[in-house]
């Protein structure tokens, strides 16, 4: 079969026909499995599949029509510059949090030892250890599912950077204990229960929730790293995290009550909203 013939296929098969959504995932679809640009398929419709990859593809086609996020049907994601491997284990990367990036790389310069909380897939860490020129960057979370993905994904980064990252198990900013940083960056859990509703059926029925939810309103994770970032934290480091829109503004007032920070700051994402907090830890 060849890949048009497949493509027409799949857009029948996926929603119905000349569907432009179905259409568009079955050009998805087979350009991340075949590790091809996202129009590929649409300008290579004659090449010939050999049978295992059709029936790959065609597999990876029955989990999206479960309901399944393409990301873990394909079983990859993009994130900067990284393909990363992803399941349901952790998180989907999105593109806000490589908005999150950026910030880090401005914010820390790209040097000394930065640290990743609640790391899922590693996406942020390895970006970071594949962009910047930092010593060290430490990745931590709670689930060790989690963690094997994200050290599988070490493979995505240079070669000579992957020695600089550390994977570590605990909760938040327990592994972390002893050490002292110059950047802390974290994607924490910040939606409450209660709003698990309202999620899309895609976010709520497939991802993992110790990575979606966080008690007290959404708050309990983020209030914890506020108030134990402080003790790693190098005089002068930077609290720099992504939080829920609605939320913002209760974070940064959160952080402007620890005692321990100056100049606290929302950044906007890509839509205008605001979406992360920066907070730098006083001298003294």
């Amino acid at each position: 079969m060849t890949v048009g013939e497949l493509l027409d296929q799949l857009a029948v098969t996926l929603v119905g026909p000349n569907v432009p959504p179905a259409r568009a995932d079955a050009r998805d679809l087979i350009a991340s499995l075949l590790d091809k640009p996202r129009f590929w398929p649409s300008g290579n419709r004659a090449l010939e599949l050999d049978g295992v990859t059709e029936a790959a593809i065609r597999a990876a086609a029955a989990r999206l029509m479960q309901g399944m996020p393409m990301q873990y049907a394909v079983g990859n994601a993009a994130f900067r510059h990284l393909t990363l491997a992803v399941d349901a284990r952790v998180l989907i990367p999105r593109p806000e949090t490589e908005v999150l990036v950026d910030l880090a790389l401005m914010v820390s310069g790209g040097v000394g030892t930065i640290a990743d909380i609640c790391t899922g897939s590693g996406c942020i860490a390895l970006a970071l250890a594949a962009e910047g020129s930092y010593d060290r960057v430490i990745g931590t979370d709670l689930s060790a599912d989690a963690l094997e993905v994200a050290r599988g994904n070490l493979l995505a980064i240079p070669e000579e950077r992957r020695a600089l990252v550390e994977f570590l198990q605990g909760d938040l900013l327990a592994p972390l204990q002893g050490e002292r940083v110059r950047t802390i960056v974290s994607n924490p859990p910040y939606i409450s229960p209660a709003e698990a509703g309202a999620l899309p059926a895609a976010v709520r029925d497939w991802e993992p929730h110790l990575a979606l939810f966080s008690d007290d309103d959404g708050m309990a994770a983020i209030r914890a790293l506020v108030h134990g970032a402080p003790d790693v934290l190098q005089p002068g480091g930077v609290l720099l995290m992504e939080v829920d829109s609605t939320r913002a503004r209760l974070v940064r007032d959160v952080v402007e009550g620890d005692p321990h920070y100056r100049g606290v700051e929302i950044r906007l994402d890509l839509t205008g909203r605001e979406r992360f907090v920066v907070a730098r830890r006083k001298e003294s």
